[in-house]
């Protein structure tokens, strides 16, 4: 049961490894320059592999009892055999995706270093291209997991009705997102909160108190910090947008399966669609990657331009190819389809911009803090505080303008009361999902930009660390004020593709109830009698009848509340857990200048490894109870209050989580960038009152950008998913 565009998708992902192998190989051929940077890119390299063999250590120990669970789940009938082993593939690969992306990190911030000594165009293409190996494995790895399933399940799943067999396949698909999301989730909490209680200690005691500039090799804390920004900025991120990625394909896939269930081969080539447009848009990337290139001297709009090329050079070829795909499958409506396709694209350009102008120092959100630098930490915070919260308008336009456009272009532009036929809410909730796709089609290139800002970070550091002279530390610092921004447009993206993303995946939780069903004969007997017709050809709008899922039932509403709190709950828990683990590394940063002799002079070494195992201890800790948690809740609403408060969950917490998380990632980036912006000279310059309040103001933002913000989109979709696997257990038993 396939079609032979389909090949196109391994072939793809082997491409991607092909290359991501290439620049690596290409990377570790550089230099890594004097010994001082080797040895001190040796001590990040063995921190940042430190805590990351402890974190799998805790995972796994979480998934052995998940999987033990969903075992247990098939065993009594809720869910098939596969979910199980699904499940632990996608923790597996999203796992990879970032120990690979962090092994190439911590291997290239000195090289990139040792390369900006010669010219600023050489230290970009360094850190660049290995971001684009974290790009590329992400992708690679997803496409090769989605091929490999896709293959397996259509060879051992026995059904002979092939609509319901490819249903069946799409939505058992859907789990090994589960798994990725769980992975994911860890990874970004626990590396996020890693990665600011270094930053934060480092920050208080080394340049407030003691009034040591950033990434002085006298503070104890630096080595820890630079280890932080891979854990969070590289592992994190990698597992978040392998999941979201993976995600998006899966989500639309099922989708396809539903909305064209009554034809099968157009079905099947609905199904075909998001993989193929997604492996596409991996070749694409590769091609954009070597099209990201800078001159001597750049300025940051320079800079920012240079990685705009590559980007929207791959973004313009996948508008043009995936009408061609799109032809090429013979879907209904294509051009329509490939509407929905533009509109995520163009989505995710806008929501990349957006948070550019209120995040980078170019522009006057982030120079109107740095000025409310001159009257004190108070005006610093307040005004940040403010831009984060305006910064929220223009993201929720564009996502609900996008969705709205994508989901009419699908359905083929119906008005009034056509809105609500069968059909036309299955071709709408299509479109959604192929525009999650379309944003996310040119991942490759789009998380080697994000990728590239921790690297920057990190040569920065260790040029600060290696006494490398004036001119060298000006081209890091331009690097890494341009990773600022990647960074945070990095996060806007995340977010942007996680909504659309989770609107998908809430539609593919009513496909999963449907299966649930069919394991239930009772409950499908009673479905049957209520709607008077079978299960079979029931629509999405009949499952929402049947469960009552309207603003009227108080299920509906309790599970929007919760929902909500939830997004606010999980960033009081993050947020306290980097509060508590930076004050324990407040006092050792104190205790060792306290006791150390020699160190503020430069004649002694700090003790680097007891603040990174301060960091680990108290990431490890603290990661525990939000991870949880965001499993928990799908599993409780839905023993209590059923399928109606699910969807209320899924709800309130896809719309509260979105807005938070894009406040929370745009004010702590402009805080970070206004702090970049006075260092560059502005208001004093470092070592000015204006600094010193533009610091506090980067310590708070610190979380916001790194920890709970990004944390949230994962945690929207990761309820969805759970949901989606417990869909069999909610529809057998709910207490009300």
């Amino acid at each position: 049961m396939s079609i032979p565009l389909f090949w196109i998708v391994p072939a793809a992902s082997v491409l991607a490894l092909f290359f991501a192998f290439f620049f690596f190989r290409k990377m570790m051929a550089e230099s890594e320059g004097t010994e001082t940077m080797k040895k001190i890119a040796q001590h990040v390299r063995t921190g940042a592999m430190a805590y990351l063999k402890q974190q799998y250590k805790i995972v796994a120990i979480v998934f052995a009892v998940l999987t033990a669970l969903f075992a247990i789940m098939a065993y009594l009938g809720f869910q098939n055999g596969w979910v199980w082993f699904a499940f632990l593939t996608g923790g597996f690969f999203s796992a990879l995706a970032g120990f690979f992306g962090m092994k190439t990190a911590t291997h290239a911030s000195a090289r990139t270093a040792n390369a900006a000594r010669n010219s600023l165009n050489a230290g970009l293409q360094v850190a660049f291209r290995s971001g684009a190996v974290m790009g590329l494995v992400v992708v690679g790895l997803a496409l090769l997991d989605i091929s490999l399933w896709f293959i397996v399940l259509n060879v051992f799943v026995n059904e002979a009705n092939t609509a319901h067999k490819l249903a069946m396949i799409t939505t058992t698909m859907l789990t090994f997102g589960m798994g990725a999301s769980t992975q994911a989730l860890f990874a970004r909490v626990g590396g996020g909160i890693y990665t600011k209680a270094a930053d934060v200690g480092a920050d208080l005691v080394g340049k407030v108190e003691a009034g040591i500039p950033e990434d002085d090799p006298r503070n104890p804390a630096t080595i820890a910090d630079n280890v932080g920004d891979n854990v969070g900025d590289v592992a994190g991120m990698g597992a978040d947008l392998y999941e979201s990625y993976a995600g998006s394909i899966l989500a639309t896939a099922a989708l396809g399966a539903a909305a064209f269930a009554a034809n099968t081969s157009v079905q099947l080539k609905a199904v075909l669609a998001p993989m193929t447009i997604a492996a596409v848009g991996t070749i694409l990337s590769i091609i954009g990657i070597f099209a990201v290139r800078t001159k001597e001297d750049a300025s940051q709009k320079q800079l920012l331009k240079a990685l705009g090329r590559g980007i929207n050079l791959s973004s313009i070829l996948i508008v043009i190819l995936s009408a061609v795909i799109i032809h090429v499958l013979g879907l209904p409506n294509p051009w329509g389809v490939w509407m929905a396709i533009v509109f995520g694209l163009l989505t995710g350009w806008l929501i990349g911009k957006e948070t550019e102008y209120f995040t980078s120092e170019a522009y006057p959100p982030t120079r109107n803090i740095a000025d409310n630098a001159n009257t004190g930490p108070a005006t610093v915070i307040i005004a940040g505080i403010g831009t984060g919260m305006l910064s929220t308008a223009f993201p929720v336009l564009t996502i609900v303008v996008g969705t709205i456009l994508a989901f009419l272009s699908a359905a083929g532009w119906p008005v009034g009361q056509e809105l609500m036929r069968p059909e036309v809410v299955s071709s709408g909730l299509y479109g959604i999902g192929i525009a999650a796709v379309g944003m996310l089609s040119t991942l490759g290139i789009t998380l080697a930009t994000d990728a590239y800002g921790p690297i920057a970070d990190n040569a920065g550091g260790n040029a600060e660390m290696s006494h490398l002279g004036p001119e060298v530390r000006k081209r890091t610092d331009a690097l890494d004020s341009l990773g600022n921004t990647t960074a945070a447009t990095g996060k806007g993206f995340a977010i942007g593709s996680a909504a659309l993303t989770a609107l998908a995946l809430l539609a593919s939780y009513v496909e999963e109830l449907k299966i649930g069903l069919h394991r239930l004969p009772e409950k499908m007997a009673e479905f049957e009698s209520f709607l008077g017709k079978s299960l079979d050809s029931a629509t999405l709008m009949d499952f929402m009848e049947y469960y009552n899922v309207t603003l009227m039932n108080p299920k509906v509403l309790l599970g929007m509340f919760i929902g909500s709190m939830m997004a606010f709950v999980f960033c009081g828990l993050t947020m306290n857990a980097v509060g508590r683990a930076a004050a324990s590394m407040v006092e050792e940063v104190r205790r060792q200048f306290r006791e150390i002799k020699g160190i503020m002079e430069g004649e002694t070494e700090p003790d680097y490894a007891s603040c990174v195992a301060i960091s680990t201890r108290g990431a490890q800790r603290a990661m525990m109870v939000p991870s949880l948690l965001a499993i928990a809740a799908p599993i409780a609403m839905g023993l209590v209050f059923g399928v109606s408060g699910v969807m209320g969950l899924l709800t309130g917490g896809l719309a509260a989580g979105f807005v938070l998380a894009v406040f929370m990632a745009n004010a702590g980036g402009a805080w970070d960038n206004a702090k970049k912006y006075i260092e560059s000279g502005a208001h004093g310059g470092k070592g000015s009152p204006a600094h010193k309040a533009a610091v506090t103001g980067d310590t708070v933002g610190d979380p916001f950008k790194d920890t709970s913000g990004p944390s949230l989109n994962i945690l929207i979709k990761l309820m969805s998913m759970v949901s989606i696997v417990m869909a069999g257990l909610t529809v057998a038993w709910s207490l009300l």
